[in-house]
């Protein structure tokens, strides 16, 4: 099974080498876990490092917010728009009737490997019916994988809930799921990464801790996590 780099350190070795290629991944969690930092690392090391081209769908933060806040990471958005080889989109999740045309045209114009959907979580702000909004999840998913692009997909945890995604679709669509946990320990608070599922390939069925910190995130592959969960 052909493999794509993470871009994030030990994140590969507890997937069982990456993300499997053309496959749609789902990140998820509750606030403050990294979920849209481990998008932008994903984005863009795979464009400086690996030479690919790269699309970030936004429904909720605006560009110029994201792209400041991972200046600290040193990550330079604006540079990587100016080759050519990334497209940001912010769009309007009460507006979403071609967002999936528009979304296909930017990939089609840059050539791009690698797509993020930041957050999958706004479209049940237009699509109320649970059936409707899968249904929205899967065409998107199969859009993606004609495009031959290996994706990420941003949902997140209700707190106080068992389950892993808002709607608790976005995980059955998913090829992938990996799940961020931002646990309260004692007097501090411990982060803990798991992934869930990766569908035809072995992976790691651990908890392990996760590092944010100015050079992004560092998932540790040879510990394991304590939480509550």
């Amino acid at each position: 099974m052909e493999r794509v780099r993470t871009c994030i350190p030990g994140m590969d070795e507890i997937m069982g080498g990456g993300i499997p290629k053309r496959q749609l991944s789902l990140i998820t969690g509750t606030s403050g876990t990294g979920k849209t930092t481990f998008c932008c690392q994903f984005m863009h090391d795979g464009i400086k490092r690996f030479n690919e081209s790269g699309v970030y769908l936004s429904f909720e933060e605006q560009s110029d917010s994201i792209k400041e806040n991972t200046k600290e990471f040193g990550w330079d958005f604006d540079a990587l728009e100016k080759t050519g080889r990334f497209s940001f989109i912010r769009y309007d999740p009460y507006h979403i009737e071609d967002v999936f045309d528009i979304l296909e045209s930017n990939i089609r114009e840059i050539k791009a490997t690698r797509v993020v959907v930041d957050s999958i979580s706004a479209l049940g702000l237009h699509v109320r019916d649970e059936a409707e909004l899968r249904k929205m999840i899967f065409d998107l998913s199969m859009v993606l994988r004609k495009l031959n692009c290996t994706s990420v997909m941003v949902s997140e945890i209700v707190p106080g809930t068992t389950g892993l995604s808002r709607y608790g679709v976005e995980e059955f669509v998913a090829d992938s799921v990996i799940v961020l946990y931002y646990e309260r320990m004692q007097s501090t608070f411990s982060r803990a990464i798991q992934v869930w599922k990766v569908r035809g390939s072995p992976h790691s069925e651990k908890l392990h801790p996760y590092s944010i910190t100015k050079k992004g995130i560092t998932v540790y592959p040879e510990e394991e996590a304590f939480i509550k969960r």
